[in-house]
């Protein structure tokens, strides 16, 4: 090497495109709370950090046993196949159960691909769908997919969400978005960081949309059931006659297990219109995809053994907390919370115009941690939605409690009318 070269090296333009905003602002220097005032972080969505939600016992038992038998040699790339139809056979069940299309032909493993987290089976999903310059469908807010698809040389177009019909999709939007790059449509239900849930006659609409332009649906159900009382979920894919559906789940969030990095993609084609496509997913599972051996061979008895009621009791729990926060964040000054239908968070419109001081949802959530150490994430750019924020509803209930008191407390303090005035209007 002669003294006049010099090293010049540089990313990747996947790496350079590829971007987590929820990460960078978890992860960055300037989230300083006040020294003084105990952190409350309602930020990430990891129910087991407080231990006040975890695993339930029959899953740890089905872990050890499967441990015993794990020689943790290479399974086959798509999953073993009695896992696959484990997750078949569950899916089957849930659909059953619904009794909404009488004439479903039950799912088999031939229609399961296993993935190392819901995240990887949603990212299969893209690429197995669409080209570089092509583009998806996503909701505004979302979480951030983007992350995964951009890298890709994927184009993203956004959706709305109207927050103030309990977030449904804005469906002549959602249309106007589709020109004839777009391959498909993604649908998250029940929603992060929303907490929607969507009735069967709102999915039957958005189905319409789907089947009149001839696209196909990337149905991020990984809350699968995990509604509060008296609100139903509905399966997109038990709802479609026409539409084909890519469903992807996993173990993450129903199953309060979000290390466990155990997903799946359910291939719902009642036409066979999925043929290539299908292939096209197997052939991506051979690209070392494949999930922990230990859990690939103890999903069969999760799935089987974990009773109704611990799933019962912690969406019951969540609800609590959500009702706790709402309840708090409704007699604040200045900002507007959306009480959600399930999932595991509450987002909260900022009314910017009465903060004379704070410019942006980002400015609000930056003040809130450095003046009461509360950490909340911001609608923009955590999820494309400027004006907003998110808060997770699995900690402690009591520390929810606090964090919103103090929320409360910061609004009087920047909220520029006069907060008993708008206390007593409602």
């Amino acid at each position: 090497m002669s003294e006049n070269q010099t090293w010049s090296l540089e990313m990747s333009e996947f790496a350079r495109k590829t971007d987590n905003p929820l990460r960078k602002i978890w992860e960055s220097p300037n989230n300083i709370p006040n020294p003084l005032i105990k952190l409350i972080t309602l930020q990430i969505g990891d129910p087991t950090v407080f231990k006040n939600f975890l695993a339930a016992p029959e899953t740890k038992e089905a872990i050890k046993k499967a441990l015993e038998h794990d020689n943790f040699s290479y399974t086959v790339s798509p999953g073993l196949e009695s896992s696959r139809e484990a997750v078949a056979q569950y899916v089957n069940k849930n659909y059953e159960s619904l009794t909404i299309l009488k004439d479903l032909q039950p799912l088999t493993s031939k229609d399961v691909i296993l993935a190392s987290g819901c995240s990887m089976a949603l990212e299969m999903c893209f690429r197995v769908l669409a080209n570089p310059g092509d583009n998806i469908l996503l909701p505004q807010p979302c979480w951030g997919y983007s992350t995964w698809i951009v890298g890709c040389g994927i184009d993203v177009r956004y959706y709305n969400l109207d927050p103030m019909r309990e977030w449904e999709v804005d469906l002549d939007h959602l249309e106007s978005m589709i020109n004839e790059n777009t391959k498909a449509i993604l649908i998250n239900n029940p929603g992060n960081p929303c907490g929607n849930v969507y009735s069967k006659e709102h999915l039957l609409d958005i189905l319409k949309v789907a089947e009149r332009h001839m696209l196909p649906i990337i149905a991020d159900e990984v809350y699968e059931f995990f509604t509060f009382p008296g609100v139903q979920f509905y399966p997109l894919a038990a709802l479609s006659k026409n539409v084909p559906i890519l469903t992807c789940s996993g173990l993450t969030k129903r199953f309060i297990m979000p290390a466990s990095r155990m997903g799946w993609i359910v291939i719902n084609d009642r036409n066979n219109v999925f043929s290539d496509v299908r292939k096209g997913l197997f052939n991506i599972a051979g690209r070392n995809f494949w999930p922990n051996s230990t859990l690939t061979k103890a999903l069969p008895d999760i799935l089987k053994n974990t009773p109704q009621k611990f799933f019962d009791d912690n969406s019951s729990a969540v609800y609590n907390h959500a009702l706790s926060a709402y309840n708090i964040l409704k007699t604040c000054a200045g900002i507007i919370p959306i009480m959600p239908k399930g999932a595991m968070y509450l987002m909260v419109k900022i009314e910017l115009e009465k903060f004379p001081k704070i410019d942006t949802c980002f400015d609000f959530t930056q003040k809130l941690l450095n003046e009461l150490s509360v950490g909340v994430f911001p609608g923009f750019p955590c999820f494309n939605f400027p004006g907003f924020f998110r808060i997770v509803l699995t900690v402690p209930e009591e520390m929810i409690i606090e964090a919103c008191e103090r929320i409360k407390q910061f609004c009087e303090k920047h909220c520029k009318i006069d907060s008993e005035k708008y206390l007593k209007s409602g």
